[in-house]
């Protein structure tokens, strides 16, 4: 009896990096091979990378070199790198690690098999040059039952001084209504209850497809999709990522409003609170509509989850001009704020730039805006206390075998006793007894019983 070749894919980076691996793993599963916990024991190796920030390349690096010492003592394994650093280093990551056998870039996932093809002829590949990305219909192996992640739209446009995304991610291609749809449907099929829309810059969506209303506005926008996939059967939550200020529209919040499946939270990135910080950094908007943006969603939603990004430390910020973000973060309470000392990136403009701060002044920054997040975050929480919240079942606490953990609608975790087996894929009315900044915990009032498809 032969036994099936084995891979692992290790995945750095976000959720669109997440949603590559997953759709990987579907290609090599379809091509007979079987996932591997244990990466020393995979025929095939592939590590998904992160470019963001300095400190997650270098992890890639540190990792790469494991790898290779491995393959030069085991000839027959391939090894991959994908995703955005394999984009941005191309053919240089061949001289500085020999041992790889595919460069691929993030638009070139759904080509996986025909470029491992390539690899087992005996051929050293770089697949990273500009493509239209096809439609997948390979079903990825999702890490979660319950949850899936839904591609809507690939690339960005932006060209923010600080960020490798657009020349690592090309440029934006919007899926059509109808294949986000079928996706939903069949993840709805498969049982699961929530999907979360991604794209780097979502509130893009559908900027490149054709067609105009009658009033002469653009259809196919991020609300026109919402209206369009929201009564899929089976599908529960609807969830999406990521927002950018400039395009986030009031039409859109009515919708989010409107209709009952999607989540009311917010991932809407500031990265600074001050106007001459965000000009430098090409976001198009002040923080004066960034504070009109979250007061309409107030105004739809008062109980609505908030979440961002903040980059402190850009070249040439003052303390006076971080106090700025100090003050944004103090006055809108996020529920979480994601945080980072800026990290100039290869072939961004803002890595040439003279004005670049220390070390010691953007470790400063950042630990002082994340002891604000933290009292911002538990200030938040209390609201929570004695509240019933409902909580979608994904999984086992890892710390605690007689408790489970889910999301609420405003995606803060949850725990509470109650069996996995019983309880996974259900909704939960969770009445709050703990709270804690960033999560909670809670006893069962009811199980909703949900009707599959």
């Amino acid at each position: 009896m032969t036994t099936k070749r084995q891979y692992h894919i290790i995945t750095f980076g976000c959720q669109m990096n997440k949603a590559d691996s997953e759709r990987m793993a579907g290609i090599l599963e379809d091509m007979g091979f079987e996932w591997s916990e244990d990466q020393y024991d995979a025929d095939v190796v592939i590590c998904n990378t992160c470019s963001i920030r300095d400190n997650a390349e270098q992890k890639v690096y540190s990792y790469l070199g494991r790898q290779a010492r491995r393959k030069r003592q085991k000839p027959d394994l391939t090894l991959v790198i994908a995703g955005c650093v394999a984009q941005q280093e191309g053919e240089t990551l061949l001289r500085r690690v020999p041992e790889l056998d595919l460069v691929m870039g993030p638009q070139h996932a759904n080509r996986l098999q025909d470029l491992l093809h390539q690899v087992f002829d005996g051929n050293q590949v770089v697949a990273t040059e500009p493509v239209h990305i096809m439609e997948d219909i390979t079903k990825p192996r999702r890490d979660s039952k319950v949850t899936a992640w839904v591609n809507v739209i690939y690339g960005c446009n932006e060209r923010c001084t600080y960020c490798v995304v657009p020349g690592v991610r090309g440029v934006e291609q919007s899926r059509t209504p109808e294949a986000i749809r079928a996706e939903m449907e069949e993840l709805a099929r498969e049982g699961y209850k929530e999907v979360t829309l991604l794209g780097q810059n979502i509130d893009a969506y559908g900027r490149d497809l054709p067609g105009l209303t009658p009033e002469g506005r653009r259809e196919n926008t991020l609300t026109d999709l919402l209206y369009f996939v929201h009564d899929v059967p089976g599908i529960e939550r609807i969830r999406f990522a990521t927002s950018h200020p400039r395009y986030f529209t009031e039409r859109l919040i009515k919708a989010c409003a409107e209709l009952p499946k999607v989540c009311e939270h917010f991932h809407i990135p500031f990265q600074s609170g001050d106007n001459e910080v965000l000009k430098r950094m090409a976001r198009g908007y002040t923080h004066e509509k960034y504070r009109r943006i979250i007061d309409k969603i107030r105004e739809y939603m008062p109980d609505a989850s908030l979440s961002a990004d903040a980059i402190v430390a850009f070249p040439g910020e003052t303390e006076e001009q971080f106090q700025k973000t100090m003050q944004l973060t103090e006055d809108i309470g996020f529920d979480l704020l994601n945080t980072a000392a800026y990290s100039p990136r290869p072939n961004t403009p803002a890595a040439e730039w003279s004005e670049q701060l220390s070390e010691e002044v953007k470790s400063d920054r950042l630990q002082r805006l994340n002891q604000l997040v933290n009292i911002k975050a538990a200030e938040r929480s209390q609201r929570y206390m004695g509240r019933i919240e409902e909580v979608l079942v994904e999984d086992e606490n890892p710390k605690d075998q007689n408790q489970v953990m889910g999301r609420t609608r405003g995606n803060r975790l949850t725990f509470f006793t109650g069996d996995i087996n019983q309880l996974k894929g259900k909704l939960v009315k969770v009445k709050i007894t703990v709270v804690r900044p960033f999560s909670l915990t809670g006893e069962v009032v009811e199980v909703r019983e949900i009707v599959s498809v």
